[in-house]
This record gives structure tokens, C-alpha cells and sequence, in this order.
């Protein structure tokens, strides 16, 4: 149990006090952000959203800490090696602000619970697994359905690129363009969609270690925090209903490795001739590096 011996929520947040106003970190307070998955970049956006001041999570994970996740996941220590990534983070959540109000769901989400993953949401913050694309597009569907704005934001390399889907705006389905693909295409249009410049090709030093097949793909801490501040950034826009959000099919990829950022414009999403010679290019590097290995 979390020590409120103390606590105040109004002095614990008060630096954020300047830039947002006393009357939105009250709104925060008030907000619930569904997360789901609590390993890269799920655990560092709850943590940054939590110490932003929201006070309300629907958190999920079915996956327990091992030692690969040590060089990026914000809940992953020598401690908590063999511990539900759920019951860790959502302890984390409470140490930050012991009145937080959880909801955790340690089976994760399938078709049938959807609707309670998303109950009260005022947002959902997407980082299911990279290849979870199945339940991954049935939840920014039922998001779209209930009016719920959707970020994402995935850490690429040493930099990030962001995406967002507004209930109003250019769907998910219409944006990635995933059906009659082959699962493995599937995910590399997945990844072209979400980060159309692909900058992070430009300083990959081993191109073995992206394996589609077997759902292995490079990742690190530079880029999972720097996908939970751009992430952030836009959630608390959205919740606040100020400044200006990009959503598809606009995005941005700021890589700190190449120091540039490159706002994305990509009309009909990976329907663009742009996408699909990236996906193309794409594609044919992996074919000739499997071949290579072989």
C-alpha cells in the first residue's frame, strides 16, 4: 500500500501549476486515460500521464518482467524480475499519487472486454505490443465508436513517431490499410504507417536483428521516453482541448539521433504512392537480409 501519510494531490502537482491553470490540473484529476500493455512504452506514458496529474487509469497487461526488459521498460529492475508487469506498474502509479483510481484488468483485452477497457475513458493511450494488431484494430474501431481520441506514438531507434486518430477524423482502418495482407505485411505496413519517413533505417547497424517472423525487433530507452513526451504532450492536449493536435493522416518523427523533425502528410494513409514504395523498399531490404542469413 502506497504511504499517504501527507499527501496532498494539490502540493504534490503544484509545479505543473503555470503551465496548465489550477482549474485543468483539477480536470486531469478527473480524467481517465485506458492504457493498454505496461511494457515499453505503456509503462512510461502511465508514469508521465500519472505525474502530470491524471487520476483515474484502466490498466492492463498479461506479461510478467524478464530480464530483456531491463535496457527499456520504466517498471523493469533486478527487483521486479518474474513480477506481473500489472501489479508492479500499477503500485508505481499508487507511489506517485496514492489517491489514483485503478482499474486493472490482469487478463488483457480481447473482443468480449473491450467495452469494459474503455468504460469512462477520455482517452486511450495505445501501446499494445507492436504485433498485437488483431485486438489493436478492434480497440481504435470501438474507440472511434464511443467518441474516444486515440494516440500512439512508437519509439523508433533513437527517436519517435507519433500518430493519432480523432473520432472525427481519418480512421485507423482507412489510414493503415491492413486487409488481404499476410500477417507478416501486416506489420510492416503497420510500422511504415506509423513512422512514414522512416528515419531510423538511415543508422540500423544490424539488420538482422529485425525478424518479422519471429516478432523480433530492435528497441531502446531513448526512444521509449521520448515516445511518452511526444505522446504525453498530445494526450494532455486532448484532454485539455488546447493547442493543436496533428492527427492522420498527419504526423510528426522527431529522431534525436539525426536531429530532425519531420511532420508527416500522407492523404489515403498507406494507400499513398509515397507508403507504398516505402513499403516496397521496405520489404525487399528484409527479403535480401533473410536471404543473406540463410
Amino acid at each position: 500500500m502506497a504511504n499517504r501519510e501527507g499527501f496532498s494531490y494539490d502540493v504534490a502537482f503544484s509545479r505543473n501549476i503555470g503551465w496548465f491553470t489550477e482549474a485543468e490540473q483539477a480536470r486531469l484529476q478527473n480524467c481517465r486515460v485506458a492504457v493498454g500493455g505496461l511494457g515499453g512504452v505503456g509503462g512510461s506514458h502511465a508514469l508521465t500521464l500519472a505525474r502530470l496529474g491524471i487520476g483515474q487509469f484502466t490498466i492492463t497487461d498479461l506479461d510478467t518482467f524478464d530480464w530483456p526488459n531491463l535496457n527499456r521498460q520504466a517498471g523493469a529492475f533486478a527487483s521486479t524480475i518474474g513480477q506481473p508487469k500489472l501489479d508492479a506498474m500499477a503500485k508505481n502509479l499508487a507511489d506517485i499519487n496514492p489517491d489514483i483510481k485503478l482499474h486493472l484488468m490482469p487478463h488483457g483485452i480481447n473482443p468480449d472486454n473491450i467495452d469494459e477497457f474503455l468504460a469512462g475513458a477520455d482517452l486511450y493511450m495505445d501501446s499494445l505490443d507492436i504485433f498485437s494488431l488483431e485486438i489493436r484494430r478492434k480497440v481504435f474501431a470501438r474507440c472511434r465508436e464511443l467518441g474516444i481520441p486515440a494516440v500512439t506514438a512508437a519509439p523508433m531507434g533513437m527517436g519517435t513517431a507519433y500518430l493519432a486518430f480523432h473520432p472525427q477524423g481519418m480512421s485507423f482502418e482507412d489510414y493503415f490499410s491492413l486487409d488481404g495482407f499476410a500477417f507478416e505485411d501486416q506489420i510492416l505496413k503497420f510500422i511504415v504507417g506509423v513512422s512514414p519517413s522512416m528515419q531510423q533505417r538511415h543508422y540500423l547497424v544490424d539488420t538482422r536483428s529485425v525478424d518479422l517472423f519471429k516478432k523480433k525487433v530492435p528497441s531502446t530507452a531513448i526512444g521509449i521516453e521520448l515516445a511518452a513526451g511526444v505522446a504525453c504532450t498530445n494526450a494532455i492536449k486532448l484532454l485539455l482541448d488546447r493547442g493543436d493536435v496533428l492527427v492522420a493522416p498527419r504526423g510528426l518523427h522527431f529522431d534525436a539521433y539525426r536531429n530532425k523533425l519531420i511532420k508527416t502528410w500522407r492523404p489515403w494513409g498507406n494507400r499513398n504512392p509515397i507508403q507504398l514504395f516505402m513499403f516496397w523498399y521496405i520489404r525487399r531490404l528484409l527479403a535480401k537480409v533473410r536471404a543473406q542469413a540463410r
